[in-house]
């Protein structure tokens, strides 16, 4: 029933939407397969295989944009309705220089952490931003920041939000980037004995180069802090506070590509963060193919192996296939 009410919602919407002076609309198919053979016991072994589907429909005027849509997934293995449909709803404004998004919207194509900071598999199960987003660009770098109402506080469900900030500045092949994320978790209503107010913090600057956008071969090469800071009020002595060297290397060449990531000092910790890095010793290495290169249609396999305090290896193999159709 909840499915019906949100279509009839969006069905609702459309005419209003469409009175405006340019409609717009957008569709979104993605496949998505991830097989994670974790033998190690330092992330969870699963395989995770479905179908999203998602659409979008909206007005523009000038700079100023309307946007109403569905987004659900359907993981194979399931009933239809085992994860509730998501409803994207947000106003955006966009111009040469900035960029400001208010409502629900997709995370794809917007944020792009590290995934010592932001997992991948919110992708798979929280595809939506709930909030703002903003961002502003310059000839010589940009900056955005975004905010995440994850959870509202109820008697049973704890209060969740997260923030964050990112950008590059940049000189010819040279570049400087920054990243800081927040993650505050509170507790629901209804005091629950021995629980606590928990907060993450998150911070990665990193230096380095990357190839000419005119060379056939693409790629890049870089490296710098990433450092965490946790603390549980009233259980641990203020803030919990690990840093490591973290370095990325990557390369493609026609089909084929390599991405390689070291982590290698503290234990980090991160509330969405790849579990991997709460290890002192980690080194990730994809080997990737990309078996569809079309304008509206992509198609991508990666064989990851990754090599934990220099002792477990564990392997993954991911799959995707996003295909965009629409009218902007």
């Amino acid at each position: 029933m909840k499915i019906v009410k949100l279509l009839l919602i969006i069905f609702f919407l459309a005419p209003i939407l469409s009175n405006g002076q340019n409609f717009e609309y957008l569709i979104n198919f993605e496949g998505i397969g991830d097989n994670r053979e974790f033998f190690s016991g330092k992330a969870m072994s699963q395989t995770i295989l479905g179908t999203r589907g998602a659409f979008e429909m909206g007005s523009g005027i000038d700079n100023h944009k309307v946007r109403a849509g569905l987004n659900h997934l359907l993981e194979f293995g399931s009933d239809i309705d085992y994860h509730k449909p998501n409803l994207t709803l947000y106003y955006q404004y966009a111009d040469e220089r900035k960029q400001f998004k208010f409502g629900a919207f997709p995370r794809r194509n917007t944020i792009n952490f590290p995934l010592a900071m932001l997992t991948d598999t919110l992708l798979y199960y929280r595809p939506n931003i709930e909030g703002l987003y903003g961002k502003v660009a310059w000839t010589w770098g940009h900056q955005s920041g975004f905010v995440d109402w994850v959870s509202r506080q109820t008697d049973v469900k704890r209060e969740n939000f997260m923030a964050g900030f990112s950008g590059e500045i940049f000189h010819d092949n040279i570049f400087l980037q920054n990243y800081l994320l927040l993650f505050h978790d509170a507790g629901a209503a209804v005091h629950v004995p021995d629980d606590h107010i928990k907060d993450y913090f998150g911070y990665l600057i990193q230096a380095g180069m990357r190839s000419s956008e005119y060379s056939q071969f693409t790629g890049s090469i870089k490296a710098g802090i990433l450092g965490s800071l946790f603390r549980e009020r009233t259980v641990t002595d203020g803030f919990l506070n690990q840093n490591s060297l973290y370095a990325e290397a990557e390369g493609k060449l026609k089909n084929y590509g390599i991405k390689t990531t070291l982590h290698t000092g503290g234990s980090l910790r991160f509330a969405y963060g790849d579990r991997f890095y709460r290890t002192k010793n980690y080194w990730r290495t994809d080997l990737i193919w990309y078996f569809i290169d079309h304008s509206r249609v992509k198609g991508r396999f990666n064989l990851s192996f990754h090599l934990l305090d220099w002792n477990d290896l564990d392997q993954q193999q991911q799959m995707s296939v996003i295909y965009l159709f629409g009218k902007e």
